[in-house]
């Protein structure tokens, strides 16, 4: 899984070269969590959760308190979470999870930045099934032994537990994400590198010349879409 593990690190690090978008996107989805349920993040599930994430990107607090206050008052915009999955080059696939008010304009911009860039939009469930819905930590150490033997001892099953480059990767199941969370966080952890639930691919493909180029320009294309708020793939670009 290091080779999932690099991509993941280089979207993240990209995202962090871009703070304002970043903040803007996680603004939007504090607000549709906490409009959804109970604007506390004690009793929404969803809404801690998604405040947890925000921490591991730096979000400043007042953006968060900002968004929650807005799902409080006047703010009446309703956001939907939609998925959408398309095919690049050469075997490359895409998954898109974007968050819109608005769901005519995110899809023709979502397929135009398919279309635009070598790649085309499938339907739903044409390439979900190839990868796996993922609870994701990483952080540094470099003893994966150590971490797998703890949280066995805390009763947690994960999938897999990785030691590379310095970063400790733990890959659980995502309905055990905040329980992985707090028993790391009782181990004395808590400043990771990524906690996140990812879509991970089962398998990867390698893209050269053109074909990479290509790849590329159309995942910049649809990250940089407003209501796109994560992008998932299977191509390996950590070469």
């Amino acid at each position: 899984m290091g080779r999932k593990w690099a991509n993941i690190v280089a979207k993240k690090t990209a995202k962090d070269g871009a703070n304002s978008r970043v903040y803007a996107k996680f603004g939007i989805e504090i607000y549709a969590a906490a409009k959804s349920g109970d604007p506390d993040p004690h009793s929404n599930q969803k809404l801690r959760f998604v405040i947890e994430r925000a921490k591991t990107y730096n979000v400043p607090r007042h953006i968060i308190d900002r968004a929650i206050e807005k799902a409080k008052g006047s703010g009446d915009e309703n956001y939907q979470e939609l998925r959408y999955e398309g095919f690049g080059p050469n075997g490359s696939m895409v998954i898109v999870d974007a968050l819109t008010n608005n769901v005519n304009r995110t899809a023709a911009d979502v397929r135009a930045a398919f279309g635009k860039n070598g790649g085309n939009m499938g339907v739903s469930g044409a390439v979900a099934y190839m990868f796996d819905n993922t609870a994701l930590f990483g952080f540094a150490g470099d003893d994966a032994d150590e971490i797998l033997e703890y949280l066995m001892e805390k009763d947690i099953d994960v999938r897999d537990v990785e030691a590379e480059d310095g970063q400790i990767i733990v890959y659980g199941e995502p309905e055990d994400f905040s329980t992985i969370d707090a028993a790391l966080k009782e181990k004395g952890i808590s400043e990771f590198t990524v906690a996140e639930l990812q879509m991970v691919p089962q398998n990867e493909v390698s893209l050269e010349g053109e074909d990479l180029e290509t790849f590329e320009k159309m995942l910049d294309a649809l990250e940089d879409l407003e209501d796109v708020q994560s992008v998932y793939h299977n191509v390996s670009l950590d070469d």
